[in-house]
């Protein structure tokens, strides 16, 4: 099992990877989200420079706000920085482009990003098309340096729709998933991932990387799971899963998308958001805001244990060391924390002295 760390992209923070690394992650995902947060890979440049172990790479990158050939030589000129050591993740773009009020990029478009991405860092001249026209095209003067494709970068892709998830078998070297659970990620996941992988007549790679992002807390002797302390180090994550449901649920009209763990908040939290004195047609942008960076006030009645504990690792060591352990019986290969800007110190430092260093 490896252990990741996903941050709020701050660039004048970068110094918060140095310190994961120093504490034994193995990787840190950026995030690419232009309307909440700093440019990842101008962060992702600081932390590679200022590190020499910890893998690096986008958490993920968003294809709608970056067209293919710039996404890859974005991450390639980061691999230059920290050659061997860089990855990259992308998926359709939920928050990046529902905070704009618009939706993630079709599966179609997504497909057709992935295909030429991956082509452009193996170092091949691929077919792109952009504005209707299709043009071949490649990297000039990697003889020169600009950028790095020597050193393999293997693309982890976000996924839970089925759809999505062939994809990632079909293009990817790993998938990134939030919060299901380990029999999901055997059952569905993976099967629909090798899916994929056969139906484009290409060999499933044994080492498919799989990562869960969520974040941990540990608990001390007897606290329970919403005290105000852990309220405070994964309220952040909590409030995002629920604003991820309302957006399928508002998409699909159907509360059959809402997960038993937020069952006894929903109508509540429904008729928060009708009540919003943001008008209708933006609210987009009251929805998503504190987006795993801060828990809004307003929305920290919705944080019951129930919520805690489906959307987040909640325990005493013991209890997440063997919640992990299944998981990776499961076939995860990577648990990813991604708390909350203010406590993100705190979580690193209590998961890898009192979890990780006794997996």
């Amino acid at each position: 099992m490896q252990f990741g760390i996903c941050v709020a992209t701050k660039i004048d923070d970068w110094q918060l990877i140095q310190y994961a690394e120093d504490l034994g992650y193995d990787r840190a995902w950026v995030p690419d989200s232009q309307m909440i947060w700093s440019d990842c890979y101008a962060t992702l440049a600081l932390a590679a420079h200022n590190t020499t172990r910890i893998r690096l790479g986008t958490g993920v990158a968003i294809p709608g706000t970056r067209i293919a050939p710039v996404t890859a030589h974005s991450i390639a000129s980061i691999n230059r920085l920290a050659p061997g050591r860089v990855f990259l993740g992308v998926g359709t773009g939920h928050t990046a482009m529902r905070v704009m009020g618009m939706g993630p990029m079709k599966i179609r478009e997504f497909r057709e990003y992935l295909r030429v991405v991956r082509a452009l860092l193996r170092g091949e001249e691929v077919e792109y098309t952009y504005n209707g026209q299709t043009r071949a095209i490649r990297f000039l003067h990697l003889d020169l340096g600009f950028i790095n494709l020597r050193d393999p970068i293997p693309i982890y892709v976000a996924a839970n729709n089925p759809r999505v998830l062939r994809a990632a078998g079909e293009y990817g070297d790993g998938l990134v998933f939030f919060g299901d659970t380990p029999e999901m990620l055997r059952s569905y996941h993976l099967r629909l991932a090798q899916e994929g992988a056969e139906r484009a007549g290409r060999v499933f790679p044994t080492d498919f990387h799989t990562t869960m992002f969520t974040t941990a807390v540990v608990l001390r002797p007897g606290e329970p799971v919403n005290a105000e302390r852990v309220i405070d180090e994964c309220g952040a994550m909590v409030a995002c899963m629920i604003h991820y449901v309302y957006e399928i649920y508002r998409q699909t009209g159907s509360e059959e998308v809402v997960p038993p763990h937020l069952r006894g908040i929903w109508e509540a939290y429904c008729a928060y958001v009708d009540q919003m004195e943001t008008p209708k047609e933006k609210r987009y942008q009251q929805i998503h805001n504190g987006h795993c960076t801060f828990l809004v006030p307003a929305e920290r009645r919705f944080m019951t244990p129930e919520a805690i504990k489906g959307s987040c690792l909640v325990g005493e060591p013991e209890e997440l060391i063997e919640r992990i352990r299944a998981a990776e019986r499961a076939g995860l290969k990577e648990l990813t924390l991604l708390p909350p800007l203010a406590s993100a110190r705190k979580v690193f430092k209590d998961f890898a002295e009192q979890v990780m260093a006794r997996y």
